[in-house]
């Protein structure tokens, strides 16, 4: 049975690691399979991605530790770079990516969220970065976009710590934007992501573009980015479409990506 399902319902792509028997645990095929599943999402048919795990109890429990304890530091190395590059992909990825955090999002499964542009997370939901007590750094990312997402001195004193948090906690300090019942989280990213497929996708894919660009450059140099998103825009049967729909009082709109 593969490591990571794919399946599509109307406009989403929805990807589970599909790992139950060990919390769904991230090792070396499950990144590659995730890699591979990246590469066949059709984005002219797909509007936007939600990653999630198979079951109630864990949406990525961390890095396989069975796999990486006898690495080398070489090895090691490698694994995190393989990591890092597939992670990469996902925040980069054309059309907007929701995570539903269903149960234990620890290491490497906080790193896989972190790497999302929206985090939903079930009331059972935990999140950490318990490498330190394991004689490790976070390897995944959580170094850089944990410090991005919830502020430098939280960030720290998650990875320092070792210490997990609950899910409300993660709604407090801005990791998650909401929090559901038990079971209810897959169906409330299906929900926001028809909310972002029923938008003109150029407008969306160029929205993702200018925040990802954007963010880490100073404000000058952000709009810069984001003139030319706007731009790019017009001259769109997207963009003709919307503001005829508006200009006309028309609440239904025929996006058609073009």
């Amino acid at each position: 049975m593969s490591l990571v399902l794919y399946e599509v319902e109307d406009s989403v792509g929805i990807i589970t690691i599909n790992r139950p028997e060990v919390l769904n645990a991230l090792n070396s095929a499950v990144l590659d399979e995730l890699r591979d599943v990246l590469r066949k999402v059709d984005i002219n048919t797909v509007r936007c991605l939600i990653v999630t795990g198979a079951g109630d109890k864990s949406f990525v429990a961390g890095a396989d530790i069975a796999e990486m304890k006898n690495l080398n530091s070489r090895e090691a190395m490698e694994f995190s770079v393989k990591g890092n590059n597939v992670f990469e992909n996902l925040a980069k990825f054309p059309i907007p990516v929701i995570a539903a955090v269903n149960g234990y999002a620890l290491g490497g499964g906080c790193e896989l969220c972190l790497s999302c542009d929206i985090r939903i997370c079930s009331e059972n939901a935990v999140f950490g970065q318990p490498e330190t007590g394991l004689g490790i750094t976070p390897g995944f990312g959580g170094t850089q976009r944990l410090i991005r997402m919830v502020g430098e001195g939280m960030a720290k004193q998650m990875i320092y710590t070792a210490r997990n948090i609950k899910s409300d906690e993660a709604y407090r300090i801005g990791l998650v934007n909401s929090v559901h019942p038990v079971g209810e989280v897959l169906n409330a990213a299906k929900k926001i992501a028809k909310q972002i497929a029923a938008n003109a996708p150029i407008a969306v894919r160029a929205s993702k573009e200018a925040i990802h660009r954007g963010r880490l450059l100073p404000i000058e140099g952000g709009k810069l980015v984001e003139e030319r998103a706007f731009g790019i825009c017009f001259e769109t049967h997207d963009q003709q479409e919307g503001m005829g729909a508006f200009l006309e009082k028309r609440k239904e709109k025929k996006f058609t990506n073009n």
